[in-house]
């Protein structure tokens, strides 16, 4: 049988730490890592990946003795670089994008975005993109995991989707610690500990170290009438509030899946991770009549010398390959859109044509803000695309370049952003709110039926589509956030004294498609996003960063700003702002959808299930 997991992607963020060598770590002589050929024949469960999804995965199964589990990742363990993945500040500043521990995937051209190949970072490491990210913990709303099990339908399994089985599930995972008094005083952070974990093994909590600006986000935001949340954890998300992140608190380090799931771990004879591997297809047996996953191929290169290597799986193939990986490997493996595999001269195993479709991405522009005069000379050299405050406030990057984050199990080094808010379609549009949303039911079958907007010829992914696409439209009247705000205390091209307001779009009306163009597994697919193909997300997020620079210009925020860098005081009209946006805007790091969870007349790839 063949599973496939699609692991949730988390926000990506981007001193010298002397780092310890492997064989200090206590756990690294426990884990089984292993070389090909220090393999069995054959294993219950292969998992395609160990990013965040799949070493969940390992952990859980060898949780039973007699159950044999291989994970099979392409990125190194990520042992040698171990500093810039715990050290939370490093994240920013000496992180792992663009670096080996990245897949560095790269979209097609974006007509919507002035025909840019937009960058999209994903980890290559064991982690995944959980080593690498921004370290947000922040959980969706009760409303839209409830339209996600809505959309399901009566799949067996479907309800498993909904808030309530959710929620339980994210707590059972979760350690959560609360702030201190001094970190939740300074901070107006509010929490309620019912709606956390306090018993699983990924740590949740808030940094060590915090800057005052932080201490006045939420109060600005009320200035303009988005209210504080009181614990956008437990189902309300929206509104203003500081987010949990990924840290343990016991030494002020990154939690993500390989310290929470794998390193933790007691020796297990029954799990076996092999790194610098790669799982190019799925070898199948139909001679039943019915397909059935019996082993899976993998290499270290495109070079390697054929035929690959094979691994026998005697139970289940579980696919962790993310939202680029996972579909890669079904289509290098037969499974996908005939005539996509067709053209890629692959030959079809089982013609499935919604891999690969209905592609859905965060897209996010930031507004900088600046505290001196020499931020204009720095917008003239570096003509930045990033929107900007100068600050008279101490930032991030000012810590960081002054030393003081140095020193081992120092608070300052836990400091990362946390400050969000999730903001509802009538905090942006006001009163024209309904009429937008009119618009968009009356568009919705049109829409559907043109290539320029769906992609897909196939009637059940247009399906899907309609459906995906009705999902968002009702819930676009509700409190859910539209657009989220972060604020960025990271610096960035115009100079560490800056602060920035993102604006990021949440609920896209743009989808796009994924495919291979090659019968070589490690040929990246092509990826197409269709970034601001549908006129209304460039509408919704246009009036999101509209947001991002009157927080800048309300008190007590603007207390700390001198001026606004980038886009300037020249961007002013829609059109201004339409233009900018479509020159600058970049992925929020949250790709998704590609193997859709839906009924197979939608143009579903995986059930309820996940198989």
């Amino acid at each position: 049988m063949l599973s496939l997991v699609v692991a949730a992607a988390a926000l990506l963020s981007s001193s010298a730490f002397a780092h310890p060598a492997a064989s200090t770590y206590p756990w690294h002589s426990r884990r089984e890592y292993v070389n090909w050929d220090q393999l069995q024949p054959s294993y219950d469960f292969v998992i395609a990946g160990g990013g965040l999804a799949g070493l969940v995965i390992a952990s859980r199964l060898t949780e039973d003795t007699n159950t044999s589990v291989l994970v099979i990742e392409a990125g190194e363990t990520g042992d040698d670089v171990r500093s810039r993945i715990d050290i939370p500040i490093e994240a920013y500043f000496n992180g792992l994008m663009n670096t080996p521990y990245d897949w560095k995937y790269l979209t097609a051209p974006q007509p919507g975005l002035d025909y840019r190949n937009i960058s999209w970072p994903r980890g290559k490491v064991l982690g995944g993109s959980s080593a690498i990210n921004g370290m947000y913990m922040v959980r969706p709303s009760s409303l839209e995991m409830d339209t996600f099990s809505k959309i399901l339908g009566n799949m067996d399994g479907a309800s498993a989707w909904g808030w309530d089985s959710m929620f339980q599930a994210m707590k059972k995972s979760e350690i959560f610690t609360p702030p201190s008094a001094d970190i939740q005083s300074q901070g107006n952070i509010l929490y309620n500990p019912s709606d956390h974990g306090t018993s699983g093994v990924l740590h949740t909590s808030y940094p060590g170290y915090i800057l005052p600006i932080v201490g006045e986000w939420t109060a600005t935001l009320e200035a303009i009438g988005i209210p504080a949340s009181p614990d956008a954890n437990g189902g309300s998300g929206w509104g203003g509030f500081i987010a949990t992140s990924a840290i343990n608190p016991t030494n002020w380090t990154r939690s993500y899946s390989k310290s929470a799931y794998i390193d933790s771990l007691p020796p297990r004879s029954n799990l076996q991770i092999m790194t610098n591997q790669t799982v190019t297809r799925v070898i199948f047996d139909n001679s039943t009549g019915t397909l059935k996953a019996t082993a899976v191929e993998y290499a270290n290169n495109g070079y390697q010398q054929k035929p690959w290597p094979t691994i026998g799986v005697n139970k289940e193939v579980i696919l962790a390959g993310g939202a680029v990986g996972s579909p890669n490997i079904l289509m290098q493996s037969g499974i996908g859109p005939t005539d996509k595999l067709t053209a890629a001269g692959v030959a079809v195993t089982y013609a499935l044509p919604g891999v690969g479709q209905h592609v859905q991405d965060h897209i996010v522009r930031t507004e900088f803000f600046c505290r001196d005069s020499s931020c204009a000379l720095a917008v003239i050299v570096t003509q930045s695309t990033q929107v900007t405050f100068k600050t008279s406030a101490q930032t991030t990057a000012l810590l960081y370049q002054n030393g003081a984050a140095n020193g081992t199990d120092n608070p300052v080094q836990s400091f990362i952003n946390s400050a969000i808010a999730y903001t509802n379609i009538t905090d942006l549009l006001g009163d024209s709110a309904a009429t937008f949303h009119q618009d968009l039911i009356t568009n919705l079958s049109t829409h559907a039926n043109n290539p320029a907007y769906n992609p897909s010829t196939d009637p059940t992914v247009t399906k899907g589509y309609q459906a995906i696409y009705q999902a968002n439209a009702d819930m676009l009247l509700t409190p859910i956030g539209q657009v989220e705000l972060l604020l960025s205390l990271t610096g960035g091209v115009i100079g560490p004294d800056t602060f920035a307001v993102q604006a990021a779009l949440q609920h896209p009306f743009s989808m796009g498609e994924l495919y291979i163009a090659t019968p070589n597994p490690f040929d990246y697919p092509v990826i197409n996003p269709n970034y601001f193909s549908h006129e209304a997300d460039i509408v919704i997020l246009r009036e999101g960063i509209k947001l991002a620079r009157r927080l800048g210009q309300t008190q007590p925020l603007s207390n700390n700003t001198v001026s606004e860098a980038l886009p300037g005081p020249d961007v002013q009209t829609d059109d201004q702002w339409d233009a900018w946006l479509r020159s600058v805007v970049a992925t929020e790091y949250h790709p998704g959808c590609t193997c859709a969870m839906l009924p197979l007349d939608l143009g579903g790839v995986v059930d309820a299930n996940l198989r």
